[in-house]
């Protein structure tokens, strides 16, 4: 048995040692390996909630974290629960450093610690015994950092232990998850402290039905994305707590917002039907103070029926791809080659963009982007200021770029019509305020993927051939959308950023446009009557 003065000593010790292990280690390095450590008070909040649902259930408790770090569950689970009533516990943690110093803090008050891969551990079939709860704040690695062998085998160790196929655009915190749920006793319990963005976007529907119809899904509490629970993670966060037992009929789920978990600013009780029909839960709990809480009417025409909305281009590299008119033009860069581009959405700042008679917007310092789709050794002959130029790209390291290293040839880049209107991709912005803005464009300048391009289609492309005019409705209408729609089908990250993809801004409502054009809304049914 451990006394409430040694165990406060250990937090001590552990709080300095997780600063000093975190401040040997560069921000992009922790980044990449997910590593963020959960605040000890944060820690004990959830511990403290979870003792509450589970009740008299875990009379004796077998705790595990499958990505301890230095304890700060553990210590967490010592605070809470007490080590009278824990009779085994396990950590796993792959980083020597950590697992070292779990070992060190925490054998002595009886916290076995593995030194190993979780997800190698648990496909072993002399795993370690089965926990009764876990309590786990699994690695922030996004999907880019995880090598495709390593995909491979974390799918099929999914679909072989849960039954669950996997997008492969998942972070290694849904595997973990998984993993451990398959892993964990009947009847015991989790707690998991994860990325919110799994509750909105495609990737996140296999966990969101996992944990409709698996588990007994307790509480889902998210945090407002401004009060980021990680100084330096850029992740909004939130709290899933369940039971491993199948759902019983007419089972609601807690959901809440904003504030702590034990004093939140909003809360709600959601039908698990409710959950089944929601493409993006970030809409519960449905209160003015959720600034997401406005989800799109699905039954009336979208932005999708009216426009094309594809991302602006990824260069591999702005620095050396996009560069000044002037600069260009003082070069002796073929004009052929230079296509108009605009700035990036914090350089510009008008949203109806002019252009000159060769098609470069009227802005202060006009840019334009290097595209050229002559062969090397042609290039070479032709045009000997821009083969120099492009030569300068091995020792700046831009040709060992993944983008850039795809392509044929590496400086020819994706091809894009200029596009009348855009929306810019991320922004801030809570209440009424957007956090994305749109472009009126009548240049000949695309955008960089920083941007959507909304290229009109069908009725509303011929109305704007006939009717050249109407364009400046159009863009009036866009500016009637407002912040909470934007919000509401986008996706919120850490800190208050927002972004929003290409289906997710065709799925905003155009209803407007229907009302004031109504021969739109017809040929919009005739379009669905044919599709369907």
């Amino acid at each position: 048995m451990i006394d409430q003065q040694h165990k406060n000593s250990a937090e001590a010790r552990r709080q300095a040692i997780q600063a000093d292990l975190d401040a040997g280690r560069s921000g992009s390095e922790r980044n990449r390996l997910g590593q963020f450590a959960t605040p000890n008070d944060l820690a004990i909040e959830i511990a403290r909630y979870t003792q509450t649902v589970a009740g008299n259930s875990l009379s004796t408790i077998h705790f595990a974290d499958p990505s301890v770090g230095t304890g700060s569950f553990y210590s967490a689970a010592l605070t809470v629960f007490g080590s009278e009533r824990i009779g085994r516990a396990l950590g796993i943690e792959i980083d020597p450093a950590f697992g070292d110093a779990a070992r060190d803090l925490w054998g002595d008050a009886g916290l076995d610690v593995i030194c190993d891969d979780f997800t190698r551990v648990v496909a072993r079939s002399s795993r370690p015994p089965s926990p009764n709860l876990i309590l786990a704040n699994p690695p922030y690695i996004r999907h880019h950092h995880l090598g495709r062998e390593d995909k491979q085998r974390l799918q099929a160790l999914v679909s072989r232990m849960n039954g669950v196929e996997i997008n492969g655009l998942s972070g290694l915190y849904v595997y973990f998850l998984l993993l451990a749920t398959a892993w964990m006793e009947e009847d015991g319990y989790a707690a998991w402290l994860i990325p919110s963005e799994f509750m909105d976007v495609n990737y996140g529907a296999a966990l969101k039905r996992f944990l409709i119809d698996r588990v007994t899904l307790l509480r889902v509490h998210r945090f407002d994305p401004d009060d980021v629970q990680f100084g330096d993670a850029l992740v909004s966060s939130v709290v899933l707590i369940f039971r491993k037992a199948p759902p019983v009929h007419e089972h609601v789920v807690d959901f809440s917002f904003g504030g702590t978990l034990g004093v939140p600013r909003v809360c709600d009780s959601i039908r698990l039907e409710q959950l089944r029909e929601a493409r993006k839960w970030t809409t519960f709990p449905n209160n003015h103070k959720n600034d997401r809480s406005t989800p799109t009417n699905e039954d009336g025409p979208t932005l999708g029926d009216f426009f094309r909305v594809q991302r602006g281009i990824a260069t591999g590299s702005n620095k050396f791809f996009i560069l000044e008119r002037a600069d260009g033009e003082r070069r002796g860069f073929p004009e052929q080659y230079l296509r108009p581009i605009l700035p990036s959405p914090r350089h510009l700042q008008a949203t109806v963009i002019d252009s000159d008679s060769k098609g470069y917007p009227l802005i202060d310092r006009p840019l334009c982007v290097i595209d050229c789709d002559l062969p090397e050794h042609t290039l070479k002959q032709r045009h000997t200021a821009l083969w120099n130029y492009l030569q300068t790209a091995d020792e700046l390291g831009v040709k060992d770029g993944f983008l850039v290293g795809k392509r044929t040839p590496w400086y020819k880049q994706e091809q894009r019509k200029p596009a009348p209107f855009l929306c810019t991709y991320m922004g801030r912005g809570s209440d009424q305020k957007r956090p994305f803005r749109f472009v009126w464009n009548r240049s000949q300048a695309i955008g960089t993927n920083l941007y959507l391009m909304l290229y009109p289609r069908n009725a509303l492309a011929a109305m704007l051939r006939q009717h050249t005019s109407c364009a400046a409705d159009v863009f009036a209408l866009l500016g009637q959308v407002t912040g909470h729609e934007l919000r509401g089908e986008g996706r919120v990250y850490g800190g208050g950023l927002n972004k929003i993809e290409p289906r997710e801004l065709g799925r905003i409502s155009a209803a407007s446009f229907v009302q004031l054009w109504p021969q739109l809304g017809a040929a919009v049914q005739r379009q669905g009557d044919l599709f369907d």
